[in-house]
């Protein structure tokens, strides 16, 4: 066993993980999830929306009833799971109780399902979306970052968290309709000066929903010089 995977193990044995579905202890060298609360998960699969990843009703539908009627700045996305009851519980376990150790499942999950996609894209770097720094010193980590990061490694795509930055204080988007979120973001994000050159960008988010925020940040990268811009989520929810 490498160094860093006898690490790994002995901290698993001193700091068991926990199932980030039920949240129990998962015996030693089991995995990251239990095996019937992974199976018990809804993964997105066809047919879906060609734009946003959403599940549509039928295989000739191409785009969900939020793409429908409305423009995206990003070109295309994907996730993993549906945001439901099991998922709400689990992400927010994962941002509001310090649950990091999720992180390792949900990228594993992510790989697995959207790993095709990620390679497709052909991306030049990878963004998580950012938090407000009050947020940040509230939360102590921005957990699209730690996703970002775990994609980053898996991939060998950069990560850069020092790009695009929240600059205004928002309200929580789950409690506004669809014109009330994308006026909420009007000009929440900004970029940073850098002298890198922006070309194909994956952004990195843990739950979508209606776009707003992925469209906010995919606005100012593109004004920056972005060619193109995705996103991955790890839960995507059916829309107001």
């Amino acid at each position: 066993m490498q160094k860093n995977g006898l690490a790994e193990a002995m901290a698993e044995l001193v700091y068991p993980r926990h199932c980030p579905v039920c949240h129990e202890i998962m015996p030693y060298g089991t995995g990251k999830a239990c095996v019937p609360c992974r199976a018990s998960l809804s993964c997105i699969g066809e047919p879906k929306c060609r734009k946003c990843g959403k599940p549509v009703d039928q295989e000739e539908q191409e785009y969900c009833f939020d793409c429908s009627r409305q423009s995206h700045s990003y070109e295309q996305g994907t996730a993993v799971w549906l945001y439901d009851k099991k998922m709400k519980e689990s992400i927010y376990r994962f941002k509001y109780h310090n649950k990091r150790e999720y992180g390792d499942f949900y990228t594993e999950e992510i790989m697995r399902h959207c790993g095709s996609d990620i390679q497709r894209w052909k991306a030049d770097m990878i963004i998580p979306v950012p938090l407000h720094k009050s947020k940040m010193r509230k939360r102590g980590f921005n957990q699209a970052e730690l996703i970002a990061r775990g994609i980053g490694e898996s991939t060998g795509i950069p990560v850069r968290n020092d790009i695009v930055v929240r600059n205004r204080k928002t309200l929580p988007q789950k409690e506004l309709s669809l014109k009330e979120r994308q006026i909420n973001l009007k000009r929440a994000f900004k970029i940073v000066d850098n002298d890198v050159e922006l070309k194909i960008i994956i952004l990195i988010d843990d739950i979508y929903t209606t776009g707003s925020t992925v469209d906010g940040v995919a606005e100012v990268l593109l004004e920056a010089g972005a060619s193109r811009v995705y996103y991955v989520s790890i839960c995507i929810g059916k829309g107001i």
